[in-house]
């Protein structure tokens, strides 16, 4: 009966972890460049009464199937789903998606250098292009406070119109990849850091072979189906409750047991 009681109270933590994913999910549904998560669940260890193939008789007969019990389930990580999301039209100059792999470099103000999808950038005091938290690209793009318009072509280019109508190409955004992009460090603002698990950055531009193509005006949604996410929700909470009726159950059961002695 104990174990009745442990092994359910295992699902219904799982079920929380579940919901707390998806909640995560939905609630960044209007992120820019936010990648859904997908817990992932294991089997625990099983405690064996009767080993299959063991010996059931002098005779030499053997056991076609044993007894294993499990002892529930845990969480084994939650992993981003890395499909693409929809391209949103902004009108927005400096707004530039990402039209397939690759992450933008922004440079934080420990130096460290982050990764991200989100391509809201603004212009700072000194020109520089920047994130909306105020932080440089990288490599640093810096354009002239004169200038009349900026143009971000498919391939990185920053081009520049100034005043007197003469064209010129100050910068060209770049592009990184990683072995397992799965493995990046979230660290919220949409940027990611680099890890051993995710491998070092493989640095690019923008349509070269496997690197997306930037564009501009546009920004990428986020990647996540709310009508999937509230079927997911659903799911979850059924199991949850069946985990708490198989407590409410083992704990019946446990009174009866214990009334009879």
């Amino acid at each position: 009966m104990m174990r009745s009681l442990g092994i359910a109270a295992t699902g219904m933590q799982a079920m929380q972890t579940q919901v707390e994913v998806i909640s995560n999910n939905i609630a960044n549904v209007n992120t820019t460049g936010f990648k859904r998560g997908l817990a992932s669940f294991q089997d625990l260890l099983y405690q064996s009464t009767a080993q299959a193939g063991s010996s059931s008789s002098e005779t030499g007969t053997q056991l076609p199937t044993g007894t294993q019990i499990g002892l529930g389930v845990r969480s084994s990580g939650t992993t981003r789903v890395l499909t693409q999301g929809s391209l949103t039209e902004t009108d927005n100059q400096l707004d530039v998606a990402v039209d397939g792999r690759g992450y933008f470099g922004v440079q934080l103000p420990n130096g460290t250098v982050a990764y991200t999808r989100d391509g809201s950038f603004r212009m700072s005091a000194t020109g520089q292009i920047v994130t909306t938290d105020g932080y440089p690209v990288e490599p640093s793009i810096t354009v002239s406070p004169t200038a009349t318009n900026v143009t971000i072509d498919q391939s990185g280019d920053v081009v520049v119109t100034a005043a007197n109508g003469t064209q010129s190409t100050v910068g060209r955004l770049h592009l990184y990849m990683f072995p397992n992009e799965a493995g990046l460090n979230a660290q919220g603002s949409n940027n990611y850091l680099e890890t051993e698990a995710s491998g070092a950055p493989i640095q690019g531009l923008p349509g070269d072979p496997g690197y997306g193509a930037t564009r501009q005006g546009y920004i990428e949604s986020s990647n996540v189906n709310v009508v999937q996410e509230i079927t997911n929700l659903i799911t979850a909470q059924r199991a949850y409750e069946m985990n708490s009726k198989v407590i409410d159950a083992a704990d019946q059961m446990m009174q009866t047991t214990t009334q009879q002695h």
